[in-house]
């Protein structure tokens, strides 16, 4: 039997009723209000930090996403660790939710199919979560330039700017992993648990085993050893491990973007420093093609678990 009419049909329809739903809805709010809190004590730490900075600086600014201060991280630690949590929230019952609601095949008799139904649902969610770290990011800036009075430069406004969108490329990974166990398991709360324990092993515990994979796939060369250093085929296989987790990539997209000294991201060779001014900031250009393998892998990441859930939801039995 051929479908009739665009798979896409009826796709606005479910985006703007389901972006509707997350603006409005209790769950949203409390999440979106301890995002704004925890980062803007961050802030606060920072910018008692910067106070010490002399404003010969040319990249001061910056430093306000990156300076921590004690007890406080950095508000680029804080996002890292709570985006994923912004978006489990708004995924992990969105398919599962219908079906236990009963309205999933109601939704699915009219001239909607699957695929606006699924692609709707991301998209809500993504929006969602763009207007709220777009919202954050304009609360940043603005206090930023009151606290600290220094006003920024085209190319910190430009390297904020590019960290806000790889922010939100970070969010959507997440997201399309929320989506995808919305669609394996019929229990909401089998879906978040799922989730968030696969972001606490990604986030917290894969990084420690990859350096003990990689001393196994690659193990140590006793020279090196005794050197006190690292062997480099240990090194280089525990960083492409470690950059399985999409925390990693995005740690690394960050330093690459608001510390313009950054210069790899990888093992530095003495090749690599050959004519290069150690401590002199990079173009904003340069900098992106050094975070742009790391960019490419979070989305690549994203529309591969998004195929995966896609497929499987193509599959399945929605009847209730």
């Amino acid at each position: 039997m051929r479908r009739e009419g665009s798979a896409f049909s009826g796709l606005g329809v479910v985006m703007l009723k389901e972006l509707s739903d997350h603006l409005t809805s209790v769950r949203m709010r409390v999440l979106e209000w301890l995002v704004v809190l925890v980062a803007l004590a961050a802030l606060y730490g920072a910018v008692q930090q910067i106070e010490d900075t002399t404003a010969q600086d040319p990249f001061l600014f910056l430093r306000l996403f990156t300076t921590s201060r004690d007890p406080l991280p950095s508000f680029v630690s804080f996002i890292s660790f709570l985006v994923p949590l912004m978006a489990i929230g708004l995924g992990f019952d969105a398919v599962n939710g219908e079906y236990n609601r009963r309205t999933l095949s109601r939704i699915l008799a009219q001239p909607i199919y699957r695929d606006a139904l699924l692609f709707g649902k991301f998209l809500a969610g993504l929006v969602t979560l763009a207007i709220s770290l777009i919202t954050l990011w304009l609360i940043v800036i603005g206090l930023g330039l009151l606290l600290i009075g220094v006003p920024p430069g085209g190319e910190e406004i430009g390297r904020s700017f590019l960290f806000l969108f790889v922010t939100i490329v970070y969010a959507g990974v997440w997201l399309t992993l929320a989506l995808l166990f919305s669609v394996l398991f019929r229990s909401p709360a089998t879906a978040a648990l799922v989730t968030l324990g696969v972001w606490l092993f990604l986030m917290f515990i894969w990084p420690v085993l990859a350096g003990a994979v990689a001393q196994i796939i690659a193990p140590p060369d006793p020279r090196y050893l005794a050197l006190g250093l690292q062997t480099p085929a240990t090194a280089v296989t525990e960083q492409i491990l470690a950059r399985l987790s999409p925390s990693t990539l995005f740690a690394e997209v960050v330093v690459a973007l608001l510390d313009p000294t950054t210069r790899s991201l990888g093992p530095i060779y003495l090749s690599q420093l050959q004519g290069a001014v150690l401590g002199a900031p990079l173009p904003i250009g340069e900098s992106m093609l050094i975070a742009w393998p790391q960019t490419v892998g979070m989305i690549a990441s994203a529309i591969l678990v998004f195929v995966v859930g896609y497929v499987i939801f193509q599959r399945q039995e929605v009847r209730a």
